[in-house]
C-alpha cells in the first residue's frame, strides 16, 4: 500500500498498524485501539488523514462510560429536550459561553459539571434553576417552559418513568435480539445474580450478557432484550452505570466498595428478593445455569473468558454486540 509519508514527503510503501495503547485520563489508564501507518522507508509513524477514529475521543468516551457520565450526544439531547440554546442553558448553569459548546463537541467535562447536567434530567431541578435565574431565558420562552414543566404529572417526573423513557428508545433490531427491552426482567435478573450474597459489578455485567445470549442461542430470543456493548473489561449492558444508579435510587440494590488485596471493586447487593414469577421456565433454567457455571469465577477470570467470545472479538470498541453471535457462545 502506498500513501504520502509526511516525513519522506513522497508516496512510499507503508504498513498499517493496529494496536492497543493506554491513555491516562485523569489518573486512570484507559486502553484504546489505535490505528496508524508506518513508513517502510523511513520508519516514521503517522495517522491516516482520512480516518475519523480519534483515539483521544475513544478514551474520553470510555472514561465517561466507566464513570457513568453523560456523552456529548446525551448533553445535546438533554438541551434539545427542553428547547434551550447552548447560551440559554449555559446562562442557567452559570457557565462560561464556550463551556457547553466544548462538552457537546467532545471535550471531557468535569465531574462537578456532569453532576449538574445529570440533575437537570429531573424536571423539578430545571424548574428550580429557572426560578433562581429568571434573566437567563427570554420572558416569553421562560413562561412557556415553566408552563410545560408545571403540566408534567408525578408519574412523568418519577425516576421509573424517566428510566423507561430512555430505554424505550432502543430500536428492535439485531442488537436487542429483535425484541423490545423488558426493564422489569432486567431489574429482576440483576437481583437474581445479586441475591443473596451480592455480586461484583464487573462479574455481574458478564453474567447478564451470558444469560441473554445463552437464552437467545437455545430458544431464539433473549431474556431481557438489553443491548450489550464491547468495553475493555468484557461485554456489558449498554448504559450499565445508569441502570445500577437507577436501581439504587429505587432502593432495590445497594452498591458498596470492597478491597481485595490491591483491588478496589464495587459489589452490588440486592435489598429485595427477585420476582421470579416474571420469568418463563426456560429463562429460569438459563439464569440458574449461568449463575452455576460462573459461581467460582473471579471477576478477572470471567473477564478473560468473555474476551474469547467471537462476538466480543469481532465487535469494535464501544459498539453494540449483535445477538447473531449467540450461536458461537461458549457457555
Amino acid at each position: 500500500m502506498k500513501v504520502i509519508c509526511p516525513y519522506c514527503e513522497k508516496k512510499t510503501n507503508v504498513q498499517f498498524v493496529e494496536t492497543i495503547e493506554d491513555f491516562e485520563i485523569r489518573g486512570e489508564s484507559i486502553p484504546v485501539k489505535v490505528e496508524y501507518f508506518t513508513c517502510v522507508e523511513c520508519g516514521g509513524d503517522f495517522d491516516d488523514p482520512k480516518s475519523d477514529k480519534d483515539p483521544i475521543e475513544r478514551a474520553y468516551r470510555e472514561y465517561r462510560f466507566r464513570k457513568g457520565m453523560m456523552q456529548p450526544e446525551d448533553i445535546r439531547e438533554l438541551r434539545n429536550q427542553y428547547g434551550l440554546t447552548q447560551k440559554e442553558l449555559s446562562d442557567l448553569l452559570g457557565w462560561g459561553g464556550v463551556t457547553l459548546n466544548r462538552y457537546e463537541n467532545g471535550s471531557l467535562q468535569t465531574e462537578a459539571n456532569d453532576k449538574m447536567l445529570r440533575l437537570l434530567k429531573k424536571p423539578g431541578n430545571l424548574f428550580s434553576l429557572i426560578e433562581s435565574r429568571p434573566d437567563a431565558i427570554p420572558e416569553e420562552k421562560r413562561q412557556t417552559l415553566i408552563n410545560r414543566l408545571n403540566k408534567i404529572d408525578d408519574e412523568a417526573c418519577s425516576l421509573q418513568s424517566l428510566y423507561e423513557k430512555i430505554f424505550s428508545k432502543y430500536p428492535v433490531d439485531e442488537y436487542s435480539g429483535y425484541q423490545k427491552m423488558n426493564l422489569d426482567k432486567f431489574k429482576n435478573a440483576v437481583l437474581y445474580f445479586c441475591f443473596p450474597n451480592g455480586a461484583w459489578k464487573s462479574k455481574l455485567n458478564k453474567e447478564m450478557f451470558y444469560a441473554d445470549f445463552k437464552h437467545n442461542k437455545e430458544y431464539g430470543v433473549p431474556i431481557t432484550g438489553s443491548n450489550y456493548v464491547r468495553i475493555p473489561y468484557g461485554p456489558s449492558p449498554d448504559k450499565y452505570a445508569y441502570h445500577y444508579a437507577t436501581l439504587t435510587e429505587l432502593d432495590v440494590i445497594s452498591i458498596e466498595e470492597e478491597i481485595i488485596g490491591n483491588y478496589i471493586g464495587e459489589i452490588l447487593k440486592s435489598k429485595v428478593k427477585p420476582d421470579l414469577t416474571l420469568f418463563s421456565d426456560s429463562e429460569l433454567l438459563v439464569l440458574a445455569s449461568v449463575k452455576e457455571f460462573f459461581k467460582n469465577f473471579t471477576a478477572k477470570e470471567i473477564e478473560d473468558f468473555s474476551h474469547e467470545e467471537r462476538g466480543y472479538d469481532e465487535t469494535e470498541h464501544a459498539r453494540p454486540i449483535s445477538y447473531k453471535y449467540s450461536e458461537y457462545l461458549k457457555v
